[in-house]
C-alpha cells in the first residue's frame, strides 16, 4: 500500500495542486496565517435516509434481517462489533441455535451512507450452549471493495458446478494466490478448482460450504483443505477454538460428500523466525493430526518444507513469510503430489 502525498492548498488556484512546482513559473503559496480558533458549534452530522434493520428469529433459531430497499445492502457482526463497509454482507438467514449478538446496520450500494445499527442478543435454545465464533458461519468482506468477497462465492460456486470439479482447494488466500502457471501446469487438466477466498476465516469457509459451493457436483474426488491462519490473530480465538473449526469444516465436507476424499493439510508456518504464531501453529496441527484416518480424511504437515535448516523462511519462499512465491508454491507441489496422486488412484 502507497502513502498517499501531501498536497498543499494554493488561494490562487482553490485547489490542492497534485503534482511538483518546478521553475520560476511555478506559483509558489504561502502558508496561510493561522485564523484564531471558532467559538461556533460544528454543524451536526446530517441524519441518515436509510432506515434501519429489523430482526426475527424463529422457533428454529434462523435469524432474518429485513430492512434497507433496493440499490442497498445490509452488512452484519456476529462478534460484538460494530458493522461496517468491511463486515460480512447478510446473504442468507443466520442460524443461530446456540445464541450470540447479532449487529447489522443498511448501506447504500457505494456503502458511503449507513442507517443506524440495530442489535439484538439472542439466548441458545433449549439443549444448546455458546459456542466459539470460528465454528459460527458467516460471511466477511475484510478487503472490500478491492476484493468482493459475495462476487467470488457466487463464481467459484458456479465454477463447481460447470466443471464438475474432481478437484478442490479450500481455505483462505495462501490457497487463492496459488500461482496461476504451478497451478495451471498440476491441476487445471486434472478438474480442479481453487475455493480459497482472501482473507479467510474458520467461520467463514463453513458459510460457504453451507450455502452451495460444493452442491451438484457428484464427481468430486479429492477436497484439499488448509484453514485456520486467519483465526490466530482472532484475540477470542484459542487454538482450541481453532481446532473445532478446522473439525467443522472437515465434518461439513463430508456430509456433502461423504465418499469424497479429504486431504487435510497441516497449517503452514509463518513468521521469518522461530516463536510466535508457530508455537500455537505446531500445538493445532498435533491436534488436527487426530482426524487422520477418520471420515476419508488423510492428514499431511508438508511445513517443514517451508523451512531452512536453521527453522526460517526465506524471502524466495515466502516473500511476506506468509504467501508462498512461485518457488513456494512449487514445493506444496511437491510435497503433495505423492499423497495426492495415490488418494486419486491415478
Amino acid at each position: 500500500m502507497t502513502t498517499s502525498p501531501r498536497f498543499v492548498r494554493c488561494a490562487a488556484f482553490g485547489a490542492a495542486l497534485l503534482f511538483p512546482l518546478f521553475g520560476a513559473s511555478a506559483q509558489v503559496c504561502a502558508p496561510a496565517a493561522p485564523s484564531a480558533p471558532s467559538t461556533a458549534a460544528a454543524p451536526a452530522a446530517p441524519a441518515s435516509t436509510l432506515p434501519a434493520p429489523v430482526f426475527s428469529r424463529d422457533a428454529a433459531g434462523t435469524v432474518t434481517i429485513k430492512g434497507g430497499a433496493d440499490g442497498t445492502l445490509i452488512c452484519y457482526t456476529l462478534d460484538n462489533s460494530d458493522p461496517t463497509a468491511k463486515s460480512g454482507p447478510y446473504l442468507a438467514p443466520i442460524e443461530l441455535v446456540h445464541g450470540g449478538m447479532v449487529k447489522a446496520r443498511v448501506f447504500s450500494a457505494d456503502r458511503k451512507e449507513k442507517s443506524e445499527a440495530t442489535s439484538e442478543k439472542y439466548e441458545p435454545l433449549p439443549g444448546m450452549s455458546a459456542v466459539p465464533s470460528s465454528i459460527v458461519p458467516v460471511t466477511q468482506d475484510r478487503s472490500w471493495p478491492s476484493y468482493k468477497w459475495a462476487e467470488r462465492h457466487a463464481e467459484v460456486t458456479a465454477a463447481v458446478k460447470e466443471k464438475q470439479a474432481k478437484i478442490v482447494f479450500i481455505g483462505d488466500s495462501i490457497n487463492h494466490f496459488f500461482n496461476k502457471a504451478v497451478f495451471k501446469d498440476n491441476y487445471e487438466s486434472r478438474g480442479a478448482v481453487n475455493l480459497g477466498f482472501g482473507w479467510d476465516r474458520t467461520e467463514n469457509v463453513l458459510w460457504r460450504l453451507e450455502h452451495g459451493e460444493l452442491d451438484n457436483d457428484p464427481d468430486l474426488k479429492v477436497a484439499i483443505v488448509m484453514i485456520g491462519t486467519n483465526n490466530l490473530p482472532v484475540s477470542t480465538n484459542t487454538n482450541g477454538d481453532i481446532e473445532e473449526g478446522i473439525h467443522a469444516v472437515v465434518a461439513e465436507i463430508h456430509k456433502l460428500h461423504p465418499k469424497t476424499k479429504i486431504l487435510l493439510l497441516g497449517v503452514f508456518p509463518r513468521g521469518e523466525k522461530p516463536g510466535g504464531y508457530r508455537d500455537r501453529i505446531a500445538e493445532i496441527n498435533k491436534e488436527i493430526s487426530s482426524l487422520n484416518g477418520k471420515d476419508n480424511v488423510t492428514y499431511l504437515d508438508i511445513g517443514e518444507k517451508f523451512l531452512q535448516p536453521d527453522g526460517t523462511i526465506a524471502k524466495d519462499v515466502m516473500g511476506d513469510f506468509l504467501h508462498p512465491t512461485e518457488k513456494g508454491y512449487k514445493i506444496w507441489v511437491e510435497a503433495m503430489e505423492p499423497t495426492l496422486s495415490k488418494l486419486l488412484a491415478e
